[in-house]
């Protein structure tokens, strides 16, 4: 009996390793929610700003990545349902879609579905397009939630910049360098690079 891993074909998720089954699947989309909704309440107020900056988009990142394109979206459109419908999940235990910072939700919905994607076609197995990944995430996940910022709160565009997206730029990089680190040794202690 070989206990060498066969390699694995692009086209293939993390959560992909697991034996496929509706459960395996159901389970995968409310655990994402659920792991974005604890990653949220990782959050620090930022003066001058009505957004935190919290573990929620790392997680989301996170969840798309690993969970792939449509697990992701499902994973985020429930965190996104439940917590507008008043579950106190968002960041700073809020809920409700009328708070200024609902647009970053809706942009991580979009996030974790294009980085899902792109970790089908094996963007999960390397530090440098995990890099890439994480950036076109965060990219998505601001050009929603600053717009949307602006609309909510009757800012300018620059002033939603300000507050909504220049302070968190360090930080959204060590989410990124953290995320880059995660996945690919993922893959590789499973000894498998597609």
């Amino acid at each position: 009996m070989s206990t060498a891993a066969a390699p694995i074909r692009h086209g293939v998720v993390l959560a992909d390793l697991l034996p496929a089954t509706r459960a395996r699947d159901i389970a995968l989309v409310a655990g994402g929610a659920v792991l974005t909704g604890i990653a949220a309440q990782i959050a620090v107020p930022v003066p001058g700003s009505p957004v935190p900056v919290s573990g929620q988009t790392f997680a989301a990142l996170l969840v798309g990545t690993a969970l792939g394109a449509r697990r992701g979206f499902l994973s985020l459109a429930l965190y996104a349902v439940a917590g507008a419908a008043g579950m106190p999940w968002f960041a700073q235990a809020t809920s409700g879609y009328a708070m200024p910072s609902f647009g970053y939700i809706l942009g991580m919905l979009l996030a974790a579905t294009a980085v899902g994607a792109l970790a089908r076609r094996g963007a999960d197995r390397s530090v440098l397009r995990m890099a890439g990944t994480m950036a076109l995430g965060s990219l998505i996940i601001y050009a929603v939630g600053v717009p949307y910022l602006a609309l909510a709160t009757g800012m300018s565009l620059p002033q939603a910049v300000a507050a909504g997206l220049t302070p968190f730029l360090i930080g959204d990089a060590l989410k990124a360098a953290l995320a880059m680190g995660v996945l690919p040794t993922a893959w590789k202690a499973l000894g498998r690079k597609g």
